[in-house]
């Protein structure tokens, strides 16, 4: 009897147990009371009546990322490539995502293949290639619509990858190393352009270098002969003026002495003497310096007798 107390008070304490339920942060649980739905419950702790009410699903309320397998497609010029794309979604009402579909991921993946076709069979190649922010864009609003009755906001779309046909790629494969080719040309023959500028302009630099000093040297050769040509006229006008002031100390002396006309005269003489100096062949002498001559003649006579 003891024995079967303590079993049933077992029994009773499991089931209460098993009613008291936690839900951690970030998660919802959809009840259901027998087979209907009851009630959603947050974060926190919660107990449900025994027997009648369960939990019919655990919902996860973070975002989830959802990689889908690459997808067949063709382009409006008639090009079949494969798309793989990646989904970010969240759950916002986890009774329509519990009731809304049966199997939410998979109608995601179907309906992520279909508007990605109806999208891509809208535009040719080149644009399917150039255009992947157009093409998330107009994925993400498309499955945000269709996905709201299903309790879920599809946050972004994005394309993965984009696969086109062998063929393709070796032709683009080969279009992409002619551009390369074309731009190394470019650029090739813009830096040689470039080099003969620079070359070009180093001569006239040089060359206008050149000018400006053979200008400094021409002044520079003027301005020396300039000076030369002062300093020579300096020399004579100095020289003039010694000159000069010679023959006025000269003057002043025998003015100061007080010579008499007849020794001007035989200085005068004196003078044409050194004039000659053996060299003239003749000498006109005036009459004056004449008489005086004569004068000079007797008295050296009279002085000898």
């Amino acid at each position: 009897m003891l024995i079967l107390l303590v079993v049933l008070l077992l029994i009773i304490v499991i089931v209460l147990a098993s009613c008291i339920r936690i839900v951690p942060q970030a998660t919802a649980m959809v009840v259901e009371r027998l087979g209907a739905y009851n009630g959603t419950w947050g974060v926190g702790i919660h107990i449900k009546t025994p027997i009648i009410d369960r939990v019919a699903r655990k919902v996860t309320l973070k975002e989830q990322v959802v990689d889908f397998a690459p997808q067949p497609v063709i382009t409006k010029d008639n090009v079949t490539m494969r798309i793989d794309t990646v989904v970010f979604f969240q759950i916002t009402d986890p009774k329509l995502f519990a009731y809304g579909v049966e199997n939410p991921i998979m109608a995601i993946e179907n309906l992520t293949a279909t508007t990605l076709r109806n999208i891509i069979g809208d535009l040719e190649l080149d644009q399917t290639l150039t255009s992947r922010e157009t093409i998330n864009t107009k994925m993400r609003a498309s499955l945000d619509v269709a996905t709201d009755p299903w309790g879920i906001k599809v946050n972004r779309v994005e394309l993965k990858n984009i696969i086109p046909p062998a063929a393709i790629q070796d032709a683009m494969e080969k279009q992409m190393k002619a551009e390369r080719e074309r731009r190394e040309a470019i650029l090739r023959a813009e830096g040689e352009k470039k080099s003969t500028i620079l070359v070009a302009e180093g001569h006239k630099e040089s060359a206008i270098l050149d000018a400006e000093a053979e200008k400094q040297a021409a002044i520079l050769k003027a301005e020396a002969q300039k000076e030369k040509m002062i300093k020579e006229a300096e020399g004579q006008a100095e020289a003039i003026i010694k000159v000069q002031q010679a023959n006025a100390d000269g003057l002043r002396f025998l003015k100061e002495v007080g010579v008499d006309e007849a020794v001007i005269q035989l200085k005068s003489l004196e003078a044409f003497a050194k004039a000659a100096d053996g060299q003239a062949t003749k000498i006109i002498i005036p009459s004056e310096i004449q008489k005086l001559a004569g004068l000079v003649t007797s008295v050296a006579e009279v002085a000898k007798e």
